[in-house]
């Protein structure tokens, strides 16, 4: 058979990947993988790893945490995810997650659908400071990619 391949294959560590300053985020399955039915990424979180209150009106996504504790808030119930467990969030649900408590790393898959926020990741990589500084333009890129930022992550009551 000659021609294009009809699969994908990514090894460990491989696919195109963000190194940001709280995560290291590794894309398995692009968009073009899947002609814009999904996305599937890995997701490696580091010690200071925060992702603020948001939603999404069109997508879901589905977290299967693979190592560590990550606390998320969804829909107003906080919870913590350990290896094994998997979180899935249907389109309008607000959702925020954090490192939990004296977690130093966690690693986990995320599932987006439709696909989308590999390519809002590309465009992020492409950004200087000075953009992430404009309100305007951070604002049309959210609306871009159906991110509703909602503002930080609530405060977890005390056990």
């Amino acid at each position: 058979m000659t021609g294009a391949k009809r699969y994908s294959y990514v090894s460990p560590g491989g696919g195109p990947n963000y190194d940001w300053p709280a995560d290291h985020t590794f894309v398995k399955v692009a968009a073009a993988d899947t002609g814009g039915q999904y996305t599937l990424m890995e997701d490696n979180l580091k010690a200071h790893f925060r992702l603020g209150l948001h939603l999404h009106r069109y997508h879901a996504e589905t977290f299967y945490i693979l190592k560590g504790l990550v606390d998320f808030y969804v829909d107003g119930d906080w919870m913590t995810a350990k290896a094994g467990t998997c979180l899935h969030v249907p389109p309008g649900i607000e959702h925020a997650c954090i490192m939990a408590h004296g977690c130093e790393d966690a690693r986990m898959l995320m599932i987006y659908q439709p696909a989308g926020f590999d390519q809002y990741l590309a465009e992020l990589a492409t950004m200087s400071e000075a953009d992430f500084s404009d309100d305007a333009k951070m604002s049309a890129l959210n609306e871009k990619y159906d991110i509703v930022n909602l503002g930080p992550v609530p405060e977890r009551p005390k056990a």
